[in-house]
């Protein structure tokens, strides 16, 4: 009973606010993207899943920063629904929707096909879409289909649109990744779907380890190009990644996050500086953490031998036969 008492005194619930608060606000970085004064007029931007979430913050950004956008989304609905509330905040009607499924090869071909068709230039290339907590499940191409979302499709996508981004130089490509890469392994059978165990997240945290990889690759073979490549941490964030979890953990999961993990708006903030910073400029081939400090990823992200062999194999699993 006396528990009882402590938990419904006035003093717990104010010393639970401040503590909450004191909390938010550690959330932030020291880079503030509205004290960033880069401007972005005459530039194009690539965001994939900018239909929520973290994306679309990031696509919120960039069109403030006068860029035209072209939001890179599987779901025509919800990608309008942003499109326009981002054409209205921002007053940039040059922000466009186009349609790709990461999940689908030939997708993501198609949408490559358009962008290469239809643009002049690609000064930034954000690979943002991702999910989390699939069933097994297998592709039409003969992929684990988080696999194909979180990874092959990006560095598809990534790989047909090198050209347009080494005639648009200086360009910057920005791969989202998650400090649970530290957690994931090398398997190339995983591309397959086989020897994976679906329990929590490991599927997501092999994916977010090949995204590291085959970010350091690609920085390598582009060095001299004028194009950059990094992948990022965005923090821990609520956001719409989990929505294939049970309703429990998701529950669990918002009900946690609200005090201690990032908003969307916040965890666009490392992609960003990463983006559009003057202070990254020239950057390639690194990873950076949540605050938009630059660290270093795990060991398996910088083997360079592993990352060569990562990115061949993914270059021929991906390549049209």
């Amino acid at each position: 009973m006396a528990w009882l008492d402590i938990l419904y005194h006035p003093l717990w619930a104010v010393s639970t606010a401040l503590l909450a608060l004191v909390v938010r606000t550690q959330r932030r970085g020291s880079w503030d993207p509205q004290a960033c004064t880069v401007q972005l007029k005459g530039k194009t931007a690539i965001v994939t899943g900018a239909n929520t979430g973290i994306g679309k913050f990031i696509a919120l950004d960039f069109a403030r920063r006068g860029a035209r956008v072209i939001l890179a989304c599987r779901s025509e609905s919800r990608g309008t629904a942003a499109l326009e509330e981002i054409r209205k905040k921002t007053g940039n009607s040059d922000v466009h929707l186009h349609l790709v499924d990461l999940l689908s090869l030939d997708s993501v071909r198609e949408f490559a096909e358009r962008i290469l068709k239809e643009e002049k230039a690609l000064h930034i290339l954000v690979n943002n879409a991702g999910v989390s907590g699939l069933p097994r499940q297998i592709t039409k191409d003969g992929f684990e289909a988080s696999f194909a979302t979180n990874h092959l499709g990006p560095f598809l996508l990534t790989n047909l649109l090198l050209d347009l981004l080494k005639r648009s130089a200086p360009a910057r490509i920005v791969t989202l990744s998650s400090v649970n890469h530290k957690r994931g392994k090398v398997d190339f059978s995983h591309f397959h779907g086989e020897n994976l165990s679906y329990h929590m997240d490991e599927v997501y945290n092999h994916t977010k380890l090949h995204n590291i990889i085959c970010t350091n690759e690609l920085a390598r073979r582009l060095q001299g190009t004028g194009v950059t490549a990094n992948s990022v941490h965005p923090g821990i964030v609520t956001t719409e990644v989990m929505r294939h979890y049970h309703f429990m953990i998701r529950f669990l999961f918002n009900l946690i996050g609200f005090f201690f993990f990032k908003s969307s708006e916040e965890g666009a903030v490392s992609t960003i500086y990463c983006a559009v910073a003057q202070e990254t400029e020239g950057i390639t081939g690194k990873y950076f953490d949540s605050d938009c400090s630059m660290v270093l990823p795990a060991p398996l992200a910088r083997d360079a031998a592993l990352a060569v062999k990562d990115f061949e194999i993914c270059e021929r699993l991906t390549s049209k036969l």
